[in-house]
């Protein structure tokens, strides 16, 4: 449909690592270094970027980030077990096509095989996500495969020909080519890991938890009624929740988000200091599970709490 080579759409955001740093902190995301190279590297190569690390540390969010920092619209393609390649790509609108079809054949001298062509035409086509990305004027999206480690291997295979070339083949009416290239990341929690083909076509990214500092930015940001000592508490406790031997206690340890919405829940309770009795109250804010909740004892917050040089 589109034989051309993408379009690049440059963007001054995109100029270099320190003014990605720079306008992914202005829309409230504060990435590391790192971080922000391989978002750059990904931008400049035009390759997809994949990102693993545990739920939380703000994969996802990188994603919204990017689409407000380039101005392009955020197409989202979000994977679960069973996940079909109808519901990522396209579909045909059946019912409007037998419509036509049906139509047609009231029709005195109707030549069945032009019918049949016409109703595989362009406007009888659903897109999804995929296909979105493909066709979305320039600049382009900003398309997420957000936990693609959820699909299955199958559907992985399929995901090759966009990943490699930015195209996909329709059999009903050619190959569909991207007129701008789509900026692409795929996350994964690594509840499995991917085939190998995925990650060869695509640049790679661990994201980890971030240091007490970028959280401690991250919470400023995003809670600012907070106070600078509140706001402290928060980083301050959540980063050694995270650390050994505290980790081990947990299932899964408290991501960004839950430390954001902590810090805003306290900021609702009034809350000056954080003690013990507090952290009980609102356990349920930092985790999402029975056994976590109850493994946060009144003794491990008074631990946790305690001063860096107690």
């Amino acid at each position: 449909m589109n034989p051309q080579a993408p379009h690049v759409a440059h963007h001054p955001a995109s100029a270099s690592v320190d003014a990605l740093l720079q306008a992914l902190q202005g829309v409230g995301y504060f990435a590391d270094r790192r971080l922000a190279t391989s978002v750059f590297l990904a931008l400049q190569l035009q390759r997809p970027l994949l990102l693993e690390g545990e739920p939380g540390v703000g994969k996802t969010a990188l994603a919204r980030a990017l689409s407000a920092v380039l101005s392009r619209s955020l197409i989202r393609l979000q994977c679960y077990d069973g996940l079909e390649q109808r519901e990522a790509l396209y579909e045909w609108n059946y019912a409007a096509q037998l419509l036509h079809m049906r139509l047609a054949e009231g029709k005195a001298n109707a030549d069945m095989d032009q019918v049949e062509r016409e109703v595989y035409q362009d406007r009888y086509l659903i897109r999804r996500p995929l296909l979105q990305a493909l066709q979305a004027p320039a600049p382009g999206a900003v398309l997420l495969i957000d936990e693609v480690d959820r699909a299955d291997e199958p559907f992985e295979a399929f995901l090759l020909e966009y990943l490699g070339e930015y195209q996909i083949s329709i059999p009903e009416i050619g190959t569909v080519r991207a007129s701008a290239t789509p900026v692409t990341l795929l996350t994964s929690n690594r509840t499995r890991d991917l085939h190998d083909a995925v990650k060869r076509r695509c640049l790679y990214h661990w994201l980890d938890y971030p240091d007490r500092d970028r959280e401690l930015a991250i919470v400023r940001a995003q809670v600012p009624g907070a106070s600078a000592a509140l706001a402290q508490q928060v980083a301050d406790f959540v980063g050694r929740l995270r650390s050994q031997p505290f980790a081990n206690a947990f299932q899964r340890a408290p991501g960004i988000a839950e430390s954001v919405e902590w810090a805003k829940a306290l900021v609702a309770l009034d809350t000056i200091v954080v003690d013990p009795e507090v952290v009980s109250d609102t356990a349920g804010i930092l985790f999402k599970q029975r056994e976590d909740v109850a493994a946060l004892t009144c003794d491990m917050s008074q631990l946790l709490l305690q001063p860096a040089d107690a």
